[in-house]
């Protein structure tokens, strides 16, 4: 594995320079290097002292002369001193050195570090936290504008916060791959989105705790990928525990969940064995509750193997089983380490499945991107023939739309509930017809089309939306139509879904094509309506 020449840390003092240079350096076989304390070793003299005898000015100076012979060198890990970014002159330096990293720390942090350290000439006020304040706010922009990554340390493991920034100095090493983060603070995770993922050990080992994983994958996907990524692991000495499950959302319940215990416990498992979903949607769901309940809570990892899968159940970190009156209703909110979307696994993609994934990327453009649907309107027939660069470019933008609001919402509190676009009539649908025999993005299809036609009895979308959001489904292979269960059953199955509040249903519905909003104020006739006017027998 390659790293840029040099890696050069900076932010303000008491971000942990020092401490995690020392580790990154260890890491990656390079050489350490203290800014500061190179300074100190040169002229003999403390940088308090320096301080004193030549002032701030004079201190720059000497910084910016050994900064200049510092950047030459190669292989380093560089930390600099907090107020290195000042001068124009050291800017350029350290940008042309190699990769900037700004450790990011809140100020009430940065505070509780250095308060009862006197080597930091400007703390020595009378009020430290207020002089830190004053430094944050002007070197952070300098140090955001020079950074090409940003850590926030905050107050994560070091050695996580480590792993997480091998991590981000890999993900330019393949231009083929792309990028993206979901933001939840010191919970962030990468999502990995390119081909030929599952080759490479790199984006995985960071992540895993100890030399042990356990990959839960189905009997579909094991026979194509299972030894591929099992061989990947035993290359770098990881012990993996194949864990085979029967396919098919008629199994993800209890007694399948209770097969993967069962399995970690057998095998003697502990809290730092790192479970790897391997396989679709229901394989993804049952890891990351089994991972979030065993032992309360292991790591885990998901490498989706479906688009379906790959654009919207692999992120954002809902977990959960099936019960018999409804879909996902046993479960918990628990994030992965990381998403490795490896969009080989959709050569071997029934075009059925294809089109199943096509309707949660869809959902992305009615609910908040108009762009993107204008853009799937086009290119649907690319997508279709699996275009590689189409199906990236699908991908991409369905993972930013996800990761943006997920960062913004967790656990569902306010706009999450947008991405449940045509699943409150889908889960009834599923439920219905019995799990399986309608695709879970089938499903979402046929609740969307209800839904685009519940918004237009209300009035907010026009006829001509409904046929454009109905033909763009038609396109991609998808249901145009919901199946006729009977309106006494929908409202039965849709009385049990998980957004139901205070006993009132609450649907999402579309004001226009790429915005969504969140009501239960729907007039019991126009709901009803809706239910007969696009079923079939």
């Amino acid at each position: 594995m390659s790293y840029p020449n040099n890696i050069v840390l900076v932010g303000l003092m008491g971000a942990g320079k020092t401490t995690v240079g020392r580790m990154l350096a260890k890491h990656l076989g390079m050489r350490f290097i203290d800014s500061d304390h190179e300074i100190e070793r040169r002229t003999g003299v403390k940088i308090p002292l320096i301080f004193e005898l030549e002032g701030e000015e004079g201190f720059r100076r000497r910084e910016t002369a050994v900064l200049s012979q510092l950047c030459r060198m190669d292989n380093v890990v560089l930390a600099t001193g907090g107020g290195a970014v000042l001068r124009e002159e050291n800017r350029g330096l350290l940008k042309h050195s190699g990769t900037v990293v700004y450790l990011r720390a809140q100020v009430r942090d940065l505070y509780l570090r250095t308060r009862h350290d006197k080597n930091r000439p400007l703390l020595q006020t009378d009020d430290p936290q207020a002089k830190l304040r004053e430094l944050f706010g002007q070197r952070d922009p300098i140090y955001r504008q020079l950074a090409d990554i940003i850590m926030d340390t905050g107050d994560q493991n070091l050695h996580v916060l480590v792993r997480r920034l091998i991590q981000k100095l890999t993900d330019g090493q393949d231009p083929n791959m792309q990028t993206l983060t979901v933001d939840l603070g010191t919970r962030s995770y990468p999502i990995h989105i390119g081909a030929g993922l599952l080759q490479q050990a790199q984006l995985i080992l960071p992540h895993l705790a100890q030399k042990r994983v356990a990959i839960v994958t189905n009997t579909t996907v094991a026979p194509l990928y299972l030894a591929q990524l099992t061989h990947t692991l035993t290359e770098q000495g990881i012990s993996v525990l194949p864990i085979i499950l029967p396919d098919g959302e008629a199994y993800k319940n209890s007694e399948t969940l209770n097969q993967i215990y069962n399995a970690l416990l057998e095998n003697r498992c502990e809290r730092k064995t790192t479970l790897i979903a391997l396989g679709g949607g229901v394989i993804g769901d049952l890891t990351g509750y089994a991972a979030a309940s065993f032992l309360r809570g292991v790591p885990f990892i998901q490498v989706p193997t479906t688009l379906l899968s790959q654009v919207d159940s692999s992120v954002g970190g809902k977990t959960g089983i099936n019960h018999p009156l409804g879909k996902n209703m046993i479960g918990a909110f628990y994030q992965p380490q990381v998403v490795l979307a490896d969009t080989s696994t959709l050569d071997t993609l029934p075009a059925r499945e294809l089109a199943a994934g096509l309707a949660e990327v869809i959902k992305y453009g009615l609910i908040r991107d108009l762009p993107f649907f204008e853009w799937l309107e086009q290119n649907m027939d690319r997508l279709l023939a699996r275009d590689k660069d189409a199906l990236a470019y699908a991908i991409r933008r369905s993972c930013e739309n996800k990761a943006e609001i997920v960062a913004a919402d967790e656990r569902e509190g306010g706009v999450r509930a947008l991405l449940n676009l045509g699943h409150t009539f889908g889960h009834a649908i599923e439920a219905g017809m019995g799990y399986g025999n309608w695709l879970h993005g089938e499903a979402v299809a046929g609740g969307t089309v209800l839904a685009a036609d519940l918004s237009r009895r209300m009035g907010w979308i026009s006829e001509e939306d409904v046929e454009r959001t109905r033909r763009l489904f038609q396109r991609a292979g998808l249901p145009d139509h919901a199946p006729d269960l009977g309106v006494d059953a929908y409202l039965d199955y849709m009385g049990l879904d998980k957004k139901v509040e205070g006993g009132k249903m609450r649907f999402i519905l579309l004001k226009r094509i790429g915005e969504a909003f969140v009501t239960g104020d729907i007039p019991p006739e126009h709901l009803k309506n809706a239910l007969t006017g696009f079923v079939r027998k």
